[in-house]
């Protein structure tokens, strides 16, 4: 039986985007409570019922979360242009291999917009500087 699990998790931290025209707001020191929701797929093993536990979600992906918590993003290894769409590709390379089934990790900056990472492939719905 194929199934779809998602767990979420938030921090708080301060970015700026160095890429934007000086006179975007984004481009001026902000900050966001940003949410994260990771995304695993596969199937049910017939012996346990689950695909995966939710513990073994939450303690492959809280390290990098605390990692990022209360952070100033822009100085983060890799992160020098954070926007969404890189910080759910730069916790996608960090939980490659140690997380089965990962199929999707979702950034929120704000409660109205939100970006899915699916390894390759992004999508973003409203962007996060429309909110401030």
């Amino acid at each position: 039986m194929p199934v779809e699990l998602s767990r979420r998790f938030r921090f708080e931290a301060a970015h700026r985007l160095p890429t934007l025209p000086a006179e975007h707001k984004c481009h001026r020191l902000h900050g966001h409570s940003f949410e994260v929701e990771v995304g695993v797929a596969g199937e049910v093993d017939p012996v346990s019922g689950w695909f995966v536990d939710y513990k073994q979600i939450t303690e492959t992906v809280k390290p990098l979360v605390e990692a990022l918590d209360h952070r100033y993003l822009n100085e983060i290894e890799g992160l020098d242009n954070p926007t969404s769409e890189n910080v759910a590709a730069w916790l996608w390379q960090r939980l490659g291999g140690r997380l089965p089934g990962l199929a999707w990790i979702a950034i929120s900056e704000t409660p109205r917009s939100r970006c899915v990472y699916r390894g390759g492939a992004v999508s973003s719905v409203g962007g996060g500087c429309d909110d401030l």
